[in-house]
């Protein structure tokens, strides 16, 4: 015999499964940027030459803050949507690109790897793709919650590319990054 979840107990559901993933998402994108070193501090990325459509600083934080609530809400929708087709290997596309993200702010500010970033970044695109459409097919809101992210990752492959144009001979570098200035 199947049982109906009434309304009430669906949106509780729903409302359990955002505060764990909410937080969680939040707490592993902070924890990868900080043990990054990642941001305008680090003295490697504050000796690289920034390209024009470089954002202030600033505008990082309070973005990525925006989006990893946008997804932890929309891994929380497909995740409570209990006995939907297709929600496992949604959650499971979420998980995979979701440790891409984490690993590209280590490997562009920790490693110095611009290369490798980009592609680690492209192939997050690929993966949110998928995971939109994936997504779409268990719950269509939540899918809508990502396009903010699918474009902002867009951007940040394009920034990700003309910082690597910009800086060729940084990509891999080693050393403390520390600027040092000659005059003849």
């Amino acid at each position: 015999m199947r049982y109906l979840a009434s309304p009430a107990q669906l949106r509780a559901s729903l409302l359990r499964w955002s505060l764990f993933t909410v937080p969680s998402v939040l707490g592993l994108g902070f924890l990868s940027s900080i043990l990054a070193d990642a941001g305008p501090e680090n003295p490697w990325f504050a000796a690289l030459a920034k390209p024009g459509l470089y954002p202030p600083p600033a505008t990082f934080g309070i973005v990525w803050s925006m989006l990893y609530v946008l997804i932890g809400v929309a891994l929380a929708m497909v995740a409570s949507a209990r006995g939907a087709p297709g929600r496992g290997l949604a959650v499971a596309v979420f998980a995979l690109q979701l440790v891409l993200n984490l690993a590209w702010s280590p490997v562009f500010f920790g490693m110095h790897r611009m290369t490798m970033a980009l592609g680690i970044i492209g192939v997050m695109i690929v993966l949110t793709l998928l995971m939109t459409l994936l997504f779409w097919r268990v719950r269509p809101t939540a899918a809508a919650l990502l396009l903010p992210y699918l474009a902002w990752i867009c951007f940040a492959a394009a920034l990700n590319y003309q910082f690597l144009a910009l800086n060729p001979l940084a990509d891999g570098a080693a050393g403390t990054g520390a600027a040092v200035r000659v005059q003849i």
